[in-house]
């Protein structure tokens, strides 16, 4: 199987990309297995390249490019995604109409399975309880804006497609591996009430959940929670980054406990889905942050 991957020079692809080689290598590969990695920038590839990846240089939102990169391919993994920090119409651009046209080009060019890494933030605003897969979106809460209004139209978008097998995955807040975004999380909850909670999940089992969606039979129009087993305080963040927690946090209301916070039963159930690092501090403890 020779599967695509969009995006695989960010956070999240640089980190699963190698994985995936491992995976295509390894005893449990299939004949055939191969990675084929889109980019913009050729240097940052070289290390994917090293590894055996092959490497076409192009933007998603090119049809010719995208022609080039699905030639020949089975299967898609789109990582590629403008995150927070970006204008508006630059995520709507990339989360929404790339990550469309991507799928529609692979109907066009045969490729037969389509993994789409999507945010548990579309969830919205939260339940009362853990967000579940057959949630629908709730726009709001601390977190809504544009990144995740065009990952969830795009989910949407995607898994309307006719004669494509596409399996969304909704990831926790990522970090480990040396990613700064742990640290970059306290931009945010440097200002949140000391008991809110962030649920996360370490590089390791983002891959883990992306590579059994990938080679999982019978999963195609599901959509699965990626995430630890153990979300994180307030508190704990400024712990983990070496900070002393304000005073004034303990005072502020958490007017929403549950946003973000999702379960992961169904990815457990299905395709047999256990954290290699539970909770962060799991991870903290490994060295591996």
């Amino acid at each position: 199987m020779l599967t695509l991957v969009t995006g695989a020079t960010g956070e999240v692809g640089r980190r699963f990309v190698p994985r995936l080689l491992a995976r295509a290598a390894g005893e449990s590969a299939r004949p055939g297995d191969q990675v084929r990695v889109l980019v913009r920038d050729e240097a940052r590839a070289d290390r994917l390249a090293d590894l055996g990846a092959q490497v076409v240089v192009g933007d998603l939102r090119d049809a010719e490019t995208l022609g080039k990169a699905l030639a020949g391919a089975d299967s898609v993994v789109n990582v590629a995604a403008a995150f927070r920090g970006v204008p508006d119409e630059e995520a709507w651009a990339v989360n929404r109409d790339a990550a469309l046209e991507l799928g529609h080009a692979a109907v066009v060019s045969g490729v037969r399975r389509f993994v789409q890494v999507s945010t548990n933030l579309v969830y919205g605003t939260g339940r009362g309880r853990p967000h579940t897969e057959t949630d629908p979106t709730v726009p709001g809460g601390l977190l809504w804006g544009a990144y995740p209004e065009s990952k969830a139209e795009a989910e949407r978008g995607l898994l309307a497609l006719e004669d494509l097998d596409v399996r969304v995955g909704r990831l926790a807040f990522v970090y480990g591996d040396g990613d700064a975004h742990l640290a970059q999380a306290m931009r945010w909850a440097g200002n949140w009430a000391a008991t809110q909670r962030l649920q996360m999940v370490h590089h390791a089992d983002v891959a883990q959940g992306l590579l059994r969606l990938l080679y999982a039979s019978g999963a195609d129009g599901r959509i699965y929670n990626i995430a630890d087993d153990a979300p994180v305080m307030t508190v704990e963040l400024h712990w983990l980054n070496g900070l002393d927690v304000p005073e004034e946090l303990q005072g502020r209301e958490d007017a929403d406990p549950w946003l973000g916070i999702v379960s992961t039963e169904r990815i457990r159930r299905e395709l047999g889905f256990r954290p290699l690092y539970p909770s962060v501090w799991t991870a903290r403890d490994a060295g591996v942050l």
